[in-house]
């Protein structure tokens, strides 16, 4: 039963957050991304690219791992060329505790958060410059209550260049004098 006042409870908070959003002078919920500059991936590696993000002041997330089943987690989907393999590694969350659910501690981010997006071109891949496109989707509170879901599109590029040669070895010498 108490699992259900909560869902309920947090429905009506939901569709509460929504109507305030309409009010004017009410600050909404935003999250912004730094833009990147062009990154230099090569081709075949592994190579870590970092977003950072921006919470707006006054408001916090759900991390990528919420403590509470109903919140909706923050993450990020990109879309690839298919000659690169894309993953992305998400921060701890910070645990925080609310007024709107002052006995549960949520892992949250707040205040600037980095994703690292490991980005590994095919060794095949052809050089050049690519665009990778996504979305972060997350859930935005506030310290009274949780807003709809939303989504920040994302972008970034990346240039694949190839990597160094194989080192050459010389082949073993002949014992014999010629």
């Amino acid at each position: 039963m108490k699992t259900i006042g909560r869902v309920c409870s947090s429905a009506l908070l939901l569709t509460l957050a929504a109507l305030a959003q309409e009010i004017p002078g009410k600050k909404a919920p935003s999250v912004t991304m730094t833009p990147l500059e062009l990154q230099t991936v090569t081709r075949g590696k592994a190579n870590k690219v970092e977003l950072q993000f921006q919470v707006g002041s006054g408001f916090h997330i759900n991390s990528n791992k919420p403590t509470l089943n109903y919140l909706i987690p923050t993450t990020l989907k990109l879309d690839a060329p298919t000659d690169i393999v894309l993953g992305v590694t998400y921060p701890v969350g910070e645990e925080a505790s609310f007024p709107f659910a002052p006995d549960d501690k949520l892992s949250v981010y707040s205040g600037t958060f980095n994703l690292a997006v490991g980005v590994r071109p095919l060794k095949g891949m052809l050089p050049g410059k690519y665009v990778l496109r996504g979305n972060l989707r997350y859930q935005a509170c506030d310290n009274a209550s949780c807003y709809p879901p939303k989504q920040l599109p994302v972008e970034f590029n990346v240039k694949v260049v190839k990597g160094p040669p194989p080192p050459r070895h010389n082949p073993a010498q002949s014992p014999h004098i010629h």
